[in-house]
């Protein structure tokens, strides 16, 4: 470990861009109900069960105008076709929102397959950044006092933007975990939606929005592998003849470079989901 304090500058912030990776790789993982021991999971719940009532309410409303909507007259009502029909719809609405908890955990539980299984099969833990290449290290460490002034402005300005990129995608990540927990508590109302048939299209844009939300972990653990391969070798030196000053620039430029593109990746996965599920 160099105690060159430029080196240990850009070292730091690669550290911080390594242990964000980490971060992200464990909450790619984790499970909405042990999240934080499960404490917002507890609220998220009781939340849910809170809304049943109103939900309830809106089934009967939801139910009554597709009634109206789908049946001409009231002679069309009493045909039995249609009876069994309305009576089949209310019922199943009615158990999705008693049994509304289980059907996101279900779905949440099969599209976490997919993540975990695409994280398992790349054979990558975490995807952290390397340290500095020998080469860099020893071109800063040969420089003068003097010539360390304009290197430690390159380092400083390399080293924000690393930290910065790394605070920008961890915010993405855990936006997709308040939101996974933002669904769960709302969803008794959407779901209600499915008693009448001209308003279940409500609830089934709502179930293809929160599948889309779960798959945005996928998608997510790609852009990371993705990454982990690409930077699985360190940006190039460059000409060891250059000045110090340049070659840190090189490098820093190339490996922000990168950064930026795994993070447009992480930010765009959102776009990318909706773009797979037509939403």
């Amino acid at each position: 470990m160099s105690d060159n304090w430029i080196v240990q500058n850009l070292n730091s912030a690669l550290q911080t861009w390594s242990e964000k990776m980490a971060e992200i790789w464990t909450l790619l993982t984790q499970n909405p109900e042990t999240f934080k021991d499960g404490g917002i999971w507890s609220v998220m719940v009781d939340i849910n069960g809170a809304l049943k009532a109103i939900a309830y309410g809106l089934l009967v409303l939801f139910f009554a105008v597709g009634i109206v909507k789908t049946c001409g007259s009231f002679t069309d009502l009493k045909k039995p076709e249609h009876v069994l029909k309305a009576f089949i719809r209310f019922a199943l609405a009615q158990g999705a929102i008693l049994h509304g908890m289980e059907l996101m955990t279900a779905i949440f539980s099969i599209i976490q397959g997919v993540t975990t299984r695409i994280m398992s099969g790349s054979g990558m833990a975490g995807g952290g950044v390397t340290q500095l290449p020998v080469e860099i290290v020893a071109k800063i460490e040969s420089v003068s006092m003097m010539e360390a002034i304009p290197l430690w402005v390159v380092t400083l300005l390399g080293s924000i933007l690393i930290t910065v990129l790394s605070f920008v995608m961890i915010l993405t990540v855990y936006g997709r975990m308040f939101k996974l927990y933002m669904y769960t508590a709302i969803a008794p109302l959407p779901i209600a939606s499915f008693a009448g048939e001209p308003t279940q299209s409500i609830g089934k844009n709502f179930l293809r929005s929160y599948a889309g939300v779960c798959l945005e972990g996928a998608i997510i653990a790609l852009a990371c592998i993705i990454f982990s391969a690409f930077a699985a070798s360190p940006p190039a030196v460059g000409d060891a003849s250059l000045s110090a000053v340049t070659i840190v620039w090189n490098y820093v430029g190339e490996l922000v470079f990168n950064l930026l593109i795994l993070v447009g990746a992480v930010k765009a996965s959102d776009r990318i989901v909706k773009e797979i599920l037509g939403l």
